[in-house]
């Protein structure tokens, strides 16, 4: 049970850690989409 705890306290860690980084780097985020968008329907 131990072991349980620790990876469900590890993965909420790890889910704010991620969150903080994408809330971050969300303009940097919004180029990339627009860029690959760009080029999807470029055709």
């Amino acid at each position: 049970m131990e072991i349980l705890l620790i990876l469900k306290i590890l993965l909420i860690v790890g889910a704010i850690v991620t969150a903080y980084a994408i809330l971050r780097n969300l303009d940097i985020i919004k180029i990339i989409l627009v860029y690959f968008k760009d080029l999807i329907l470029r055709k």
